[in-house]
C-alpha cells in the first residue's frame, strides 16, 4: 500500500492487459514512434533526414527518461515539448529533426488513437469470448422450462437456454458495435496547428502532392488505412464520443445480465461461481451473495454515463479547438476503457461457471404452473364444446379465490382442483393434467436458441474465431 491515491479500477478491476495499455510507458513509447514514422515518410518524399538520424531515434523509442521529463515539464509546462527535449537527449543526431513541421496534437491525438484503437481489439476479444460462453450455456439448457416474468411477475413458461439469448443477443449487438467502430476509425495524420498543413506545404516547397502523399504514408505507418479527411488542430472529438457510446451499450448489457442473475441468485435457481473459501458476509455465515455481478453493475453504471463527459467536450470545442478538452479526456477515455474492461471480466468470469438448480426452477414453475395452464384448459374445454367467453369468466373468478388463498392463508395453489369440481369446465382432473406437460408451455423457445445461435451468433464467432479461448482474471 501506499500513501497516494490510486485508482480501484487498476488497483482492483482491470486486467493488466487495459491497465497497461493506458500507462505512461505505452504513451510515450508510442509518441515516439509517431515521431518515427513522420521521419520516415518525410524522408521517403525528400527532406533531408539520414539513415543514421532514424536509427537513432528508432534505437531510443522504449528508454524513457520519465525524470528527465518530469523535469522539463515543470520548467515549460508543456508536455510535448518536455518529451521533444528528452528524446533529443537520447538522440542527440536526431534532435534536430525531431517534432519537425509537426503541432503537439500530432503525437498526442495519433497515440490517442492508435491506443483507442488497441483498447477496442481488447475489449472485443473480451465480448467475443463472452459471447462464446453465453452460446454453451444456452444450448445446454435450451430444452430446461422455467417461469418466465414480466413486471417481475410470473408470466409465461420460457427455457433457461431462451432467456440467456436474450443476453447473448445484447453481447451480439456490442459486438457489432465494436466492429463497426474499429473499421470507421482513422488517425488524425499530419494536419498542422489547425488542420490547413501550411506547415508541411512549407517544408515541402509549395508541393501539396507530397503533403498529402505525407499524410498518407504517415497513417499506414501508424497502421491505418486513412487519417480523417478534415481535422481542425486535433481529430474530431465526435470519435471519443462515438466510442463512448460503444462502451457505454456494453455496460447496459452487462447490467441488465448483472441484474437478471442477481434476482435468479435471490431465487435459488442460478448462482455465480462461489468458492470454497470465499465469504458473503462477515456477520452472516450463511450468505452467498452475488459479489461479482453485483460489482459488474456498478462498474456498468459508471460506464453508462461516460458519454457525457465526452459529448461536452466535444460541443464546447472552440472554432478548431480549446484545451480545455485536455483534462477531461485524461479522466474519461482511459476510466471508461477501464471500467468496461473489468465489467467484461467479471461477465466471463460469472459465464465461465454459473451453477443451475433444475430442481429449485422446477418449484417454482410448479408453484405457479395452475395459472399458466388456464389458457390450455380454455383451448381444451372449447374442443370439448364449451363457451370460450364463459370460461374464461369462471377460470377468472377460481384464478382470484386460489390466488387470495396462496397470498392470504400460505397455502398451496388449488386451482386446478377447483377446476376439476366445476361443472362449468367440463373436465376431470385427469383430463386437466395431461394438458400439464411442461414442454407444451415453451412454445418454440428451444428451437428458436438453436436458430439463433445459427443464424446469428456463430457467424460473430466466425469472423472473431482468433480471439477465442480467453479466460477471466478476477483478483478479489
Amino acid at each position: 500500500m501506499t500513501s497516494e491515491y490510486t485508482t480501484p479500477l487498476v488497483e482492483r478491476f482491470a486486467t493488466k492487459e487495459m491497465a497497461e495499455l493506458w500507462s505512461p510507458q505505452k504513451k510515450f513509447s508510442t509518441w515516439r514512434r509517431c515521431w518515427i514514422a513522420l521521419a520516415e515518410a518525410e524522408q521517403e518524399l525528400g527532406l533531408p533526414i539520414s539513415d543514421e538520424q532514424i536509427a537513432e531515434l528508432k534505437a531510443h523509442a522504449d528508454d524513457i527518461d520519465f525524470e528527465t521529463a518530469a523535469r522539463f515539464e515543470k520548467e515549460t509546462r508543456h508536455d510535448v515539448m518536455a518529451h521533444v527535449h528528452t528524446y533529443g537527449l537520447a538522440a542527440p543526431k536526431a534532435k534536430p529533426i525531431i517534432h519537425l513541421g509537426a503541432t503537439s496534437c500530432y503525437v498526442g491525438d495519433n497515440t490517442d488513437l492508435i491506443v483507442l484503437r488497441e483498447g477496442l481489439e481488447i475489449i472485443l476479444s473480451k465480448a467475443v469470448n463472452v459471447l462464446a460462453k453465453l452460446k454453451d450455456f444456452a444450448l445446454q439448457w435450451k430444452d430446461l422450462p422455467t417461469l418466465g416474468y414480466t413486471h417481475y411477475q410470473p408470466a409465461q413458461v420460457v427455457t433457461v437456454g431462451k432467456r440467456s439469448c436474450l443476453w447473448a443477443q445484447d453481447v451480439l449487438f456490442d459486438v457489432e458495435d465494436l466492429e463497426d467502430a474499429l473499421a470507421r476509425l482513422r488517425c488524425r495524420g499530419v494536419k498542422g496547428t489547425t488542420g490547413t498543413q501550411a506547415s508541411f506545404l512549407a517544408l515541402f516547397e509549395g508541393d501539396s502532392e507530397k503533403v498529402q502523399q505525407l499524410d498518407q504514408k504517415v497513417a499506414e505507418r501508424l497502421g491505418f488505412d486513412a487519417s480523417y479527411p478534415v481535422t481542425g488542430q486535433t481529430y474530431p472529438r465526435k470519435v471519443d464520443t462515438h466510442i463512448l457510446r460503444v462502451l457505454a451499450g456494453i455496460g447496459e448489457s452487462i447490467h441488465k445480465f448483472g441484474t437478471d442473475m442477481r434476482l435468479l441468485q435471490n431465487l435459488k435457481e442460478i448462482e455465480e461461481p462461489f468458492e470454497s473459501t470465499q465469504v458473503g458476509s462477515s456477520a452472516m455465515a450463511y450468505k452467498r451473495n452475488p459479489m461479482r455481478c453485483e460489482r459488474a453493475c456498478a462498474l456498468a453504471r459508471f460506464l453508462m454515463v461516460s458519454p457525457l463527459h465526452s459529448g461536452f467536450t466535444t460541443a464546447t470545442q472552440w472554432f478548431e479547438r480549446t484545451l480545455d478538452d485536455s483534462a477531461i479526456r485524461r479522466l474519461s477515455l482511459p476510466e471508461a476503457f477501464l471500467a468496461c474492461d473489468g465489467a467484461l471480466n467479471l461477465y466471463l468470469n460469472v459465464m465461465e461457471n454459473p451453477k443451475v438448480y433444475p430442481k429449485m426452477i422446477e418449484r417454482h414453475l410448479r408453484e405457479e404452473l395452475p395459472f399458466m395452464a388456464t389458457e390450455n384448459i380454455i383451448m381444451a374445454g372449447v374442443k370439448k364444446g364449451g363457451d370460450r367467453q364463459e370460461l374464461h369468466e369462471v377460470i377468472r373468478t377460481h384464478s382470484q379465490a386460489a390466488g387470495a388463498r396462496v397470498k392470504e392463508e400460505g397455502l398451496d395453489n388449488d386451482l386446478l382442483e377447483r377446476l376439476a369440481g366445476d361443472p362449468a369446465i367440463g373436465m376431470t382432473k385427469e383430463e386437466i393434467n395431461s394438458v400439464l406437460d411442461l414442454r407444451e408451455f415453451v412454445g418454440r423457445a428451444p428451437d428458436q436458441v438453436i436458430e439463433f445461435m445459427d443464424a446469428y451468433v456463430d457467424p460473430a464467432l466466425a469472423r472473431n474465431a482468433d480471439r477465442l479461448g480467453a479466460s477471466s482474471d478476477v483478483r478479489v
